[in-house]
């Protein structure tokens, strides 16, 4: 069966909440201590994490599209990447305020000793530019560079899962899994990012 526009929508409004009932989760773990000792890691890792998996929901969806022959299913595909750079945007906020006191100075001696951490903005400075490039006008505008600058979605999922994966001191098996999943879903798109790559080298 076809996913029709109407259907399309309901799955908005799914995906809406499945990527906002979590902040409520949070706001209610903060409210009632259901944290552990360390909260301030406790809200850095959660939302870190919230941040990967709709970033892995993001790219997963043009694969499901192409193997379920859905192609209505891509409309889909710039709200979990809005969703995704909002938790990364209130992960960062939460090292950036709870660790680290908003002390500008702290953050760059922090970015020079931990390379992780270089990671990470990079990944979120590529977000914050396909965020505020998504709107169909600029789509439109910005024509085949456009695609160009939404391509580096690829790098985002390379150095996101590294920036978690480098920034736990003990080895997790939940990030080694988000890690291969990013993997698996940039092989999908081998034959684009040889073109990407040949392209730019």
């Amino acid at each position: 069966m076809k996913l029709t526009p109407g259907n399309i929508k309901w799955l908005k409004l799914l995906l809406h909440l499945a990527a906002f009932i979590p902040f409520l989760w949070l706001i209610l773990s903060i409210n009632q201590g259901w944290l552990g000792a360390d909260a301030a890691k406790d809200i850095q890792h959660y939302t870190g994490r919230m941040a990967l998996k709709l970033l892995l929901a993001t790219l997963l969806i043009t694969p499901l599209a192409k193997l379920l022959h859905q192609a209505l299913l891509v409309r889909c595909r710039r709200l979990l990447g809005l969703w995704c750079f909002a938790w990364a945007t209130l992960h960062l906020m939460s090292y950036s305020v709870l660790e680290l006191g908003l002390d500008m100075s702290l953050l760059l001696s922090e970015l020079i000793r931990r390379n992780y951490l270089i990671l990470g903005i990079i990944s979120w400075l590529i977000l914050v530019v396909m965020a505020i490039t998504s709107t169909q006008n600029l789509q439109r505008k910005l024509r085949a560079k456009w695609q160009t600058i939404h391509n580096f979605i690829y790098l985002v999922a390379i150095l996101a899962p590294l920036h978690a994966l480098l920034s736990t001191k003990v080895l997790s098996l939940q990030l080694v899994i988000y890690a291969i999943i990013a993997a698996l879903l940039l092989a999908f798109r081998y034959k684009k990012l040889i073109r990407w790559y040949q392209k730019y080298k």
